[in-house]
């Protein structure tokens, strides 16, 4: 035979076996995928577990706060606990010392990890390190003012966590909550705690039942404070922003630079402020290093 002939016929019996191994393997996707699509979904994961969060509106001079329990809005990182696992505002687990978590009580809390007035910035370097530094987490306190989905009153649901937090560990504590009788005790007590470098004031409703997300059973009184700075640089805008203004970059008159990303329309991202323009911000303090904290577009400063 000639060698020539019997290597074409082997080669087309190899091109007929593979033709036919792919048709059996289309086969058997098919089958596959059909049996697939015939089993139920597993449920999608939970992204967001762990107790809601009641958010706070702003005080409004026509409130009446005899209606209300007062305190202090501390100066620290919102946290809640849900007898597990302690978590950011966004959902994300906190990684705090396994000795911090053991000494919390089994059930929801809500509340502010907290050093004290004026310690934002170092507090924010402690609780956001993914390997927690024992030293650091012992400056912590967890400051309780709210029961997620506990039942009663908030007045009942303050007496729930004087309780809880009473025996705990003494990193655990509750939020001092007081009574006034009209807007000007109020307002004093205000200008107290500002004076003192708090942030303000938090008002709760003493008959409210617990509520997720924002409502005005919850208020918050916090000063503002104004200033102008000059504007040196656009910084372009990312996603939903892509194509118009992200951030301001602006310098004060002492020559410190920062950005103001908020309270800004789309329009006037669009049409930004142009470079050399003097612009209003409010802000709420000053860091340590003189910068102002939570900048927040206001204006155009109209020069005479």
């Amino acid at each position: 035979m000639n060698p020539f002939s019997l290597s074409i016929s082997r080669f087309r019996r190899i091109g007929r076996m593979c033709r036919e191994s792919s048709f059996r393997s289309q086969v058997l996707a098919t089958l596959l995928s059909a049996l697939l699509l015939a089993l139920p979904l597993p449920a999608p994961a939970d992204t967001a577990s762990g107790p809601a969060a009641t958010l706070a509106m702003v005080y409004r001079d026509d409130v009446d706060p005899a209606a209300y329990w007062v305190s202090e809005k501390l100066d620290g990182v919102r946290a809640l606990w849900d007898g597990r696992t302690l978590r950011f505002r966004s959902g994300q687990p906190i990684a705090a010392p396994r000795w911090f978590l053991d000494g919390l009580p089994r059930e929801a809390l809500d509340g502010e990890l907290w050093i004290g007035r004026r310690s934002f910035e170092q507090l924010s370097g402690v609780v956001r390190k993914q390997q927690p530094v024992d030293d650091e987490w012992r400056q912590v306190r967890y400051m309780v003012f709210e029961m997620p989905e506990a039942p009663g009153s908030f007045t009942e649901r303050i007496a729930r966590i004087r309780a809880v937090t009473a025996g705990g560990p003494p990193w655990l504590g509750a939020v001092e909550q007081f009574r006034v009788a009209a807007a000007a005790a109020l307002r004093r007590r205000f200008e107290r705690v500002v004076a003192a470098g708090g942030e303000g004031l938090m008002l709760h409703r003493a008959d409210a039942q617990w509520v997720a997300g924002r409502s005005d059973v919850l208020l918050k009184l916090t000063p503002w404070l104004d200033a102008e700075a000059r504007v040196v640089a656009h910084r372009p805008g990312k996603g939903r922003l892509q194509g118009m203004l992200g951030a301001l970059e602006v310098e004060t008159p002492e020559g410190r630079r920062f950005r103001i990303g908020s309270g800004f329309s789309d329009a006037q991202r669009r049409a930004p402020p142009a470079i050399g323009t003097s612009v209003t911000y409010r802000y709420r303090e000053l860091t340590a290093k003189g910068l102002p904290r939570f900048p927040r577009y206001l204006r155009v400063r109209e020069l005479p």
